[in-house]
């Protein structure tokens, strides 16, 4: 009886060990040639919501007039964001991380943990023939766009910052940061050397068609007006026009845009001015996705660098059909952040992984 029973029991215990060995087999074969399989896109399109965490997207659920373009994605993962310095990042270092791969220290744009400069995602398009493209309501000197372009060992530099934007090789820039140009501390006139590498300079309003010539758009001598002061439709349609301009490159292009004043609103502990930034972000999100779905080789990533604020829609005391917006710091707050993708390669973006990943997964789409 023992060798009976014995026996049956050995066949089973081999039967589930073989088992278990087919499907980690079967398991690692799907992730090693899942790159080969995923359609990669032609363009990317990143856009960023500085100190945009899940409730202040959210918010487009509860405060937008019909349905929110966050709702079109069908891929949603989870970023995390400290830096290499400090368990809650800032946008300097947040946004390194997208543009160059590599964790830094807190108000580094685009050097290492030595200072030393990273090349960005930019530049690397850039020499293979691809056109780009940085936007922001910000100023372009500021960190989270600087961090695409510049390498500098703090986000303060701002003339600095800007001595990189002439030989940058992006050939759309669209945002604030005037003064940086030709007010200068060292007497410069950046403006005169940005048209002597070919730049059309605009400072005036945003042009209704693309120029033909790299173009470079100043609308503000430092940030861009909040929506409450009349900035307009100024994020949409700078999205709109560098589209134009871009998707004429046959080998594609890449462009960041940002939402830079999501994150004022929450430094500012300020819910009506968050909301209004946010809703205009979402507005610019429709552009790009409008985009994509029209052109088809074309994948739209949507994330933040952080969350600003502590921010959350909490009831308004016991009453549960009421809204009432809160937040817990005037400071950014250590909590994951979404990642939307809609497109090639879009699958590349589920799952909870560090921020770094951002420019990994995109780099491999572009074919490194």
């Amino acid at each position: 009886m023992k060798i009976k029973f014995f026996f049956p029991i050995l066949l089973f215990s081999f039967s589930l060990i073989s088992t278990s060995c087919v499907s980690v087999q079967v398991k690692e074969n799907t992730i090693s040639t899942a790159p080969s399989e995923v359609k990669k896109p032609k363009n990317i399109i990143l856009l960023i919501g500085d100190g945009m965490g899940l409730s202040q997207v959210s918010t487009a659920i509860y405060y937008k007039d019909g349905k929110p373009n966050f709702e079109r994605f069908h891929t949603i993962g989870l970023s995390k964001t400290s830096s290499a310095s400090d368990l809650i990042t800032d946008s300097a270092a947040g946004a390194t991380v997208f543009s160059t791969g590599e964790k830094t220290y807190n108000g580094a744009i685009a050097v290492n943990m030595d200072t030393i400069p990273l090349p960005t995602i930019v530049e690397q398009l850039s020499k293979r023939g691809l056109a780009t493209g940085i936007i922001a309501t910000s100023s372009l000197q500021h960190a989270t766009p600087a961090s695409f372009y510049a390498h500098v060992k703090s986000r303060s530099l701002y003339e600095d910052i800007t001595t990189f934007a002439p030989n940058s090789g992006v050939n759309f820039f669209a945002g604030g940061g005037l003064k940086f140009f030709n007010n200068r501390k060292d007497g410069k006139d950046l403006l005169a050397e940005m048209k002597a590498k070919g730049y059309d300079i605009i400072t005036d309003k945003l042009p209704n068609t693309p120029s033909e010539n790299n173009e470079i758009i100043l609308l503000a001598d430092d940030g861009m007006p909040k929506m409450s002061e009349g900035r307009g439709d100024f994020l949409p349609n700078a999205t709109k026009l560098a589209l134009e301009k871009l998707s004429k490159n046959e080998k594609g292009f890449f462009l960041m845009v940002e939402g830079s004043q999501i994150d004022w609103g929450g430094h500012n502990n300020d819910a009506d001015y968050l909301i209004q930034e946010l809703l205009d972000f979402d507005k610019t999100l429709g552009v790009a996705l409008d985009f994509a779905k029209q052109n088809g080789e074309t994948l739209v990533i949507v994330t933040a660098d952080h969350e600003t604020g502590g921010y959350t829609l909490s009831s308004d005391g016991n009453d549960y059909n009421k809204i009432k917006p809160s937040f817990s710091t005037p400071g950014h707050s250590g909590t994951m952040v979404p990642v939307f993708a809609e497109g090639p390669g879009a699958s590349f973006f589920n799952g909870i992984f560090e921020s770094t990943e951002i420019y990994h997964k995109m780099m491999t789409l572009f074919g490194k």
